[in-house]
Formats: C-alpha cells, structure tokens, sequence
C-alpha cells in the first residue's frame, strides 16, 4: 500500500448527517478533511489507476461540489 493515502470517512445520509460506521478508503483524487466526498467499494474499487492490483476495498473517487435533493440543496461546498 505504498504510496497511497487512506482517510477515514464516514457515511452520511440525505440530509448530510453522519449515520453508520467509519470507513478506511484510498484517496485517488487529493481529498482532504473535512470535504463531502464519494466512494466506491468492493470489486469497483480496485478499478483505479492508483488501486489496480492492490488489496483496496473503498477508494474515493471524487471530491462534492454540491448535492441535491429534488429541488432542495442538502450539500454546497
């Protein structure tokens, strides 16, 4: 796992609070804390440039501007 950065990110629900468990994902985007970010898991994460052929199972794979739900804004950077 040289070489590549894990953050702990926590799930969130539709409204932005946080709900279930911690979760260790590879960074493949330059995330930083405290920012809304999306993931992938299990096979799909390992389908990377920076995860391929390595033993991930969460990555990040983008960075939230912002998030809506039907008309209403829920999340904005």
């Amino acid at each position: 796992m040289q070489g590549i950065k894990l953050l702990v990110v926590r799930p969130l629900d539709e409204e932005g609070r946080e709900s279930g468990n911690a979760i260790v994902s590879a960074d493949a985007v330059g995330a930083g804390p405290g920012e809304v970010v999306l993931i992938a898991a299990g096979s799909s994460a390992r389908q990377t440039a920076i995860t391929d052929k390595r033993p991930v199972d969460s990555v990040i794979l983008a960075i939230v501007d912002s998030w809506y739900v039907g008309d209403s804004a829920k999340y904005k950077k």
